[in-house]
């Protein structure tokens, strides 16, 4: 089965009721990682998360159908979920399916999210015409849509939200949808809201909950990085440790900015400018007019081929970080300092 990206931003699709295999693609990384949250919480019994990667299914395809088939340590049900790139886990979710369909017993929920996939892949050809699998392809989000899930995150919260604040909390999570749910989380416990008594939240309550100014989010450092801006770049590292900045969440970030400077760049074409778009497709880019002066100067610095070198390289420390939270910033810090050399070069 295939549920579209507009299907997950009302809530988890019907259709996911009958599904034990999820696959969960496309260039928003964060979409498609808040669409496997939402699948889990749906569960009837989640039980215990085990975490595999992608790498690890392609050396040892038979490694899936072992963890799903196992019992947990404390003997409770369990779930799945894979971070993979591109068709990493083809071969293990075929040879799941396949022991599956000899008798080797019930398997529990595999949820694969893979980056730098489509679906168009060899995996979500695999499973989307499966009654008991579910494909969905995840776009880097625009505005009004990240727009939208803050409205439905907070209804579920019992927290009633003007316009002008549902998209000052999207804008302020970077249009990504898990640090968006983050802040309406919080919202909803500083104004006491709850499904059943609801609040409504004013723009002066979050401005007490959230940073003071934009110099505290990520994008300063992101640019810098992306511009290949090294004599900025130590300034902003620093800020980063001073500030004390989430280094996933800075990832993310980052993430983004990749997918959407690799979503402009097909948009364009080998010899295409900025200035030939119109005002309704640059809304459509992401490209807001504060921030075209830095896309331009980073499009300038990335062509597609170093661009595609550098969105697997993005997913690989994304993995890295999450494996290694204790030294996440000291990592993360080392990865910028590469990168941004590498976007210096002409």
């Amino acid at each position: 089965m295939k549920a579209t990206q507009r299907d997950f931003a009302r809530g988890v699709p019907r259709s996911a009721a009958t599904a034990s295999i999820f696959f969960f693609c496309g260039p928003d990384e964060a979409g498609a990682s808040a669409a496997a949250n939402a699948i889990i919480e749906k569960l009837p019994d989640a039980g215990e998360r085990v975490d595999v990667v992608g790498s690890d299914l392609r050396r040892d395809p038979a490694m899936l159908g072992d963890e799903a088939r196992s019992e947990s340590l404390f003997g409770d049900k369990r779930h799945i979920l894979v971070r993979a790139s591109g068709d990493e886990a083809h071969d293990a979710v075929k040879a799941l399916i396949e022991t599956g369909e000899a008798g080797a017993g019930d398997a529990a929920p595999v949820l694969i999210v893979a980056t730098s996939a489509t679906d168009k892949s060899r995996t979500a050809k695999l499973l989307e015409k499966r009654a008991d699998a579910l494909v969905a392809m995840f776009y880097p989000p625009d505005l009004q849509s990240v727009s939208a899930s803050v409205r439905a995150m907070a209804d579920a919260a019992g927290l009633r939200l003007g316009g002008d604040l549902a998209e000052r909390l999207a804008r302020g999570a970077g249009l990504d949808v898990r640090l968006a749910q983050s802040e309406v989380t919080k919202l909803a416990l500083y104004c006491d809201a709850d499904p059943q008594a609801p609040k409504t939240a004013s723009l002066e309550d979050y401005d007490e909950i959230g940073a003071s100014t934009e110099e505290d989010g990520f994008q300063p450092l992101v640019n810098a990085v992306m511009g290949g801006e090294l004599g900025r770049l130590d300034r902003e590292i620093r800020r980063m440790r001073e500030l004390g900045l989430n280094p996933v969440g800075l990832l993310l970030a980052l993430e983004r900015r990749a997918a959407q400077l690799v979503q402009i760049s097909a948009k364009l074409g080998p010899r295409g400018s900025l200035d030939n778009l119109g005002k309704g497709e640059k809304a459509q880019l992401g490209i807001f007019w504060r921030e075209e002066r830095d896309i331009r100067q980073q499009l300038a610095r990335w062509s597609r081929s170093k661009l595609d070198r550098l969105v697997p390289r993005l997913v690989e420390l994304h993995r890295t970080l999450l494996a290694n939270s204790q030294a996440a910033e000291l990592l993360l810090a080392q990865d910028l300092a590469q990168i941004a050399r590498f976007a210096a070069r002409r």
